[in-house]
């Protein structure tokens, strides 16, 4: 994946709690084998209504996505950050997320940031009224700003998601990191036993 020390853009406001997962990316889209392609299928059933902030252009092309507490609750299907990933979001700003939603997003570098509920509510409620506003999910210093509304304030990101977001490291990355570790370790199991291919062995 790529490193991300930033992300700035304008918002879409998903006011909405609770937004669970098969909302985000209904289960007819598991049967894909791909990972690319899940954001023609973002917010389905929602997208229907043609007044639904999805269809608004005046959002077109936002790269934060700004929703209510508790969001990504439900299943644990990874599919729900691909599909925000592949539909052009590069952050999700909300006053709560489920855990497994997180921890799946930042394994693909979809930075998700925590901010108090009446935070959340304030920048939704201007940025429905301009579309223009842009806001800065800062990974290095662990801060968002909204320079129109003068906010700025931290927000919690752990050591080890901090440093995999802007070192552009997957789980596969951190794995590889230890290859020749691990090809040691498999020269010196039985030859029956079954054999980890890595690119050192």
């Amino acid at each position: 994946m790529k490193a991300v020390p930033r992300v700035t853009g304008r918002a879409l406001p998903l006011d909405r709690r609770d937004v669970d997962t098969d909302q985000i990316i209904p289960s007819d889209w598991l049967k894909r084998v791909e990972r690319t392609g899940y954001g023609a299928g973002l917010f389905e059933a929602w997208c229907a209504d043609p007044s639904f902030v999805l269809n608004d252009p005046r959002f077109a092309g936002a790269t934060v996505l700004l929703a209510g507490a508790n969001f990504g609750c439900g299943s644990s299907r990874e599919h729900a950050a691909w599909a925000l990933e592949d539909r052009g979001f590069r952050a999700v700003v909300a006053p709560s997320f489920a855990d497994i939603f997180r921890s799946n997003c930042l394994a693909i570098g979809l930075v998700t940031a925590e901010l108090p509920e009446v935070d959340v509510a304030r920048i939704l409620a201007a940025v429905a009224q301009d579309a223009s506003i842009e806001i800065t999910v800062d990974v290095e210093r662990r801060t968002l700003s909204v320079p129109a509304l003068g906010y700025a304030e931290p927000f919690a990101l752990n050591d080890a998601s901090r440093a995999r977001l802007l070192a552009g490291r997957d789980e596969i990355d951190l794995s590889l990191a230890h290859a020749d570790a691990i090809a040691s370790y498999e020269s010196r199991r039985p030859a029956w036993l079954p054999r980890v291919r890595t690119a050192a062995g």
